[in-house]
C-alpha cells in the first residue's frame, strides 16, 4: 500500500477514521492524503469575481482549519510526516473525493461514519455508499465508536465467488501488517444447495492463491442471515468486517432485501472494508 486518502467534515464522528487512517499509513509507511471537501452556494457562482474571491478565501481557511483539525487528534504533525492537506471545491462530495483518490493513485479510502452501526451507514449514508459504489479502490468506513487500536481478528463474508479471491489477497496485506486472524464466513439460507462442497471448493481455491497462515473457515446455515451475521461478528470478538462489492448484488445487499426493516437494529461498532470488484 502506497496511498491512503482520508476524507472529513470536522465532525467528531470522523476522528476514530483518521485516526486509524494515520495508524495505517504508520504501519504500512506510506503516504497519507487528509482532505475536506466543500461547496459554494449556487448563487455565488453566478457572480463570477465572487465566486474565484470566495474560492480563494475558502481553499485557504479550510487547509487551515484541517491542519488544525488534524493536531487537535493526533497531535503535532512533524514537518518530516508523509502526510498532505488537500482541500477540494466540489459541489458533489462523492465525486470530490473520487477526483482526488483519482489523482493521487490512493489504494484506499478512509471515511467516518455517523451513528454506531457500519452496516447502518453503508446502506443509509449517501456519501459513504456513494464511496463504495464508485470508488475503484477499497473504502473503509469508520464508525465514529470503533476502537482503533488493535486488529486481532477480521471478518471476511464471502459467497464464494472468484472476485472473492483476489479481495482477500488485498486483506491478506491488512491482516498481515497487524499479525490478525482471518476468518472467512460463508451464511446460507437452509435453501441453498451444496453449501458444504462449496466451501471446499473454495478454500482450495484460496490456498493455491493466499499463503497467509492465520485463515479459518465457518459455514453457517440460518434463514436469518443478518442476525446470524451479527451474532458470528459478536462471537468472534471481530475488529474489522470485510466483503466485497458487486454491482447492486453484494453478499449483504442481497440479503438485507428480504427483511431490510428488522435487520437495521443491528449495532455494529467496528470498521466496514469494501473492495470493489473494479479495483480487483
Amino acid at each position: 500500500m502506497k496511498t491512503i486518502l482520508y476524507a472529513t467534515d470536522f465532525s467528531r464522528q470522523a476522528v476514530a477514521a483518521l485516526r486509524l487512517a494515520y495508524l495505517m499509513s504508520e504501519n504500512f509507511n506510506c503516504k497519507l492524503i487528509v482532505m475536506h471537501v466543500f461547496s459554494i452556494p449556487i448563487t455565488l457562482s453566478t457572480v463570477s469575481v465572487s465566486h474565484i474571491n470566495k474560492e480563494k478565501r475558502l481553499l485557504s481557511e479550510n487547509h487551515s482549519k484541517l491542519r488544525d483539525y488534524c493536531t487537535r487528534y493526533l497531535g503535532e504533525i512533524r514537518e518530516s510526516s508523509n502526510i498532505d492537506f488537500v482541500v477540494e471545491e466540489n459541489v458533489s462530495i462523492t465525486d470530490g473525493i473520487i477526483g482526488k483518490a483519482i489523482e493521487f493513485d490512493a489504494d484506499l479510502i478512509t471515511v467516518g461514519t455517523k451513528g454506531a452501526s457500519a452496516i447502518k451507514e453503508f446502506l443509509l449514508g449517501s456519501t459513504t455508499k456513494g464511496l463504495i459504489k464508485k470508488a475503484s479502490c477499497t473504502v473503509l468506513s469508520v464508525p465514529e465508536m470503533s476502537r482503533t487500536d488493535s486488529f486481532k481478528t477480521m471478518v471476511y463474508a464471502t459467497d464464494f465467488e472468484q472476485a472473492d479471491i483476489f479481495a482477500i489477497k488485498k486483506l491478506e496485506i491488512i491482516a498481515s501488517i497487524f499479525d490478525a486472524q482471518i476468518r472467512i464466513v460463508h451464511i446460507s439460507s437452509k435453501e441453498e444447495y451444496a453449501g458444504d462442497q462449496q466451501m471446499e471448493w473454495f478454500k482450495g481455491m484460496l490456498q493455491q492463491n493466499v499463503r497467509y497462515g492465520k485463515i479459518t473457515f465457518d459455514l453457517i446455515f440460518s434463514d436469518q442471515i443478518f442476525e446470524e451475521l451479527n451474532g458470528y461478528l459478536d462471537k468472534s470478538e471481530a475488529n474489522l468486517l470485510a466483503m466485497l462489492e458487486r454491482k447492486d448484488n453484494s453478499f449483504l445487499q442481497r440479503y438485507l432485501r428480504k427483511d431490510l426493516v428488522q435487520k437495521m437494529v443491528s449495532n455494529i461498532a467496528i470498521p466496514l472494508l469494501s473492495f470493489n470488484t473494479a479495483g480487483l
